[in-house]
This record gives structure tokens, sequence and C-alpha cells, in this order.
């Protein structure tokens, strides 16, 4: 497993606090609280349905906390180790009601954020050995960027800008709009060394043109795998190469196969399946 750095407690505390309050509405959960004595105790257990990389365990851990502080939470398994079906990840103690109350809200970032690690990890595996990094774009979930950036990262994956202000990345809209490859680029030539840039090209004569001014970390969009042999072939390890678009874990190998050194995925933000949990009750 490798070492990732846990997110601080305040970058999910709002987005804890409003999944809450989205879930209880505004009268709580009103059919525990009809049903269930609030006095009774209980355990219950956090059961892997999947097989999987788990991701969000201090996210769950937190909902748990703010709906009933006096709850205890026991980890057996942590963010980044692999869970199989059945599997028990953690053991919940305290008040039936607050433990029903927190349940779903848990899950779902539990589900959520372990389908993109898990997701990644595909993806990472896929390319083992051929040198290509696996890399996340900003098509995630609004609101929950850091979450999903921080699973990819448990999954192996590796985080491109957080942002528009991380790095400037010129597209093909910019490219458009400038006038062009070189036109682009030169409107940036002043931004100081700190300050990464990166340029997509479409074809091999942007790359070429893009190569011939500079640019040093170039995306190469939508091209099939012979153009990013050829591409490869071409830039002879002047610029980092980034492929981007279509990128399946059916097509992933092959694209990597090709010597490119950053391979930039969507779908394990934005489409990767939920991995699925319950909480069983222990007799």
């Amino acid at each position: 497993m490798t070492y990732v750095a846990s997110l601080p407690e305040v970058v999910f505390l709002e987005l804890v606090r409003k999944a809450l309050a989205e879930d209880l509405g505004s009268g709580g959960d009103i059919t525990s609280d009809q049903m269930i004595n609030r006095e009774i105790d209980i355990s219950a257990k956090i059961v892997a349905r999947q097989q999987g990389i788990l991701a969000g365990d201090k996210v769950a851990a937190l909902t748990f906390d703010m709906v009933d502080s006096s709850l205890s939470i026991d980890w057996k398994i942590f963010d980044g180790q692999l869970v199989s079906p059945d599997t028990t990840v953690a053991v919940v103690t305290g008040t039936a009601c607050s433990i029903l109350q927190a349940e779903r809200t848990a899950l779902n970032f539990l589900s959520h954020l372990s389908g993109v690690a898990s997701a990644t990890h595909e993806m990472v595996t896929a390319v083992a050995g051929t040198g290509a990094k696996i890399c996340c774009t900003r098509k995630t979930t609004p609101g929950l960027r850091a979450l999903e950036k921080y699973a990819v990262r448990v999954g192996g994956g590796v985080n491109h800008r957080y942002s528009l202000d991380g790095g400037i990345l010129i597209k093909d809209n910019h490219v458009a709009i400038s006038g062009g490859i070189s036109s682009a680029l030169k409107k940036i030539s002043d931004i100081g060394p700190d300050i990464g840039v990166e340029i997509e090209v479409d074809t091999l004569e942007q790359l070429r043109e893009a190569l011939h001014c500079g640019a040093r970390s170039i995306l190469l969009d939508n091209m099939d795998n012979i153009t990013l042999s050829a591409a490869v072939d071409i830039n002879k390890g002047k610029a980092v190469l980034e492929a981007s678009g279509n990128v399946t874990l059916d097509s992933v190998g092959a694209i990597a196969a090709t010597g490119v050194d950053y391979i930039s995925s969507g779908w394990i933000t934005h489409s990767s399946p939920s991995l699925d949990f319950g909480l069983d009750l222990i007799e």
C-alpha cells in the first residue's frame, strides 16, 4: 500500500454537515424515532459487498461523530487497503437511533470515494510496467473535488491541476481564439517558472509547432494509438506527453504502451461505479 496523506478534516467538515442536513431534513429520522427506544445501544458492522480499494474512512467516521459524538467506530480496514466481499471494514457501537441516522450518509461517502479509488487502481494496474501514470481531471462532482482527487491518490493515481489557478493549460479553444499554437504560447512567454504550462494539440503538425516553440508539457488530445506512438517518436523526450480522450479500462493499456508519460481520465471521477457497502447488525 502506498502512503497517502489524509485530508485535513477542515476540508470535508462542511461537506459532511451539508450531506447530513440534506438527508435528515427538517424532521430527522422519523421512522427510527417512532420505532426504536432512544436508549437502546447496538453494535453494527460496515461490510464490503464487492472487491475494491477503500477510500473515505475519515469522512465516514466524521459523519457518525457529527450525528452523535458518543458513538465509537473501530476500523478494521483503512484507506488504500483492498477489501473483498463480506469483509468487515469497521464496527460502530452506540445508540441505535444515532447509528441509523448516520448510516446512509456515511455509506454514500464511503461507496463513492471507494469507487473512485477502485477505478483508479484498475487503471493503474492495467498500465503497470509501462512507466505511464494515471491522472485525473477537473471532471469532478461539484463540491466533491477535494475528496475525489484524494480518492484518486488512494487508488495509486496522480492529480492534475486542482483548479483553474493551479497551472496554465492551453486548450483547443484557447488556441483557436489566440490564432494558433505559436500565438497562444507567445501570450504566456512572460509567465514565471513556478507556474506550469501545458498546451493541447490535436495533430502531429501542432505537436511539431509546439515543440519548436519550446513547449515542455503537451496534451495529446483524442489521438489514436498509431498517432500517439508517432508523437512519442517526434518528441524524443523533449516534452512531457499526456494522452487524453476516450480512455477506458479496455484501451488504457495499449495507450500506455505507446510511451506517453501520463494518461488522463475523467471517467475515474465522474463515472466510476460506486463500491457497495452495507451496515449489518451484530447479534
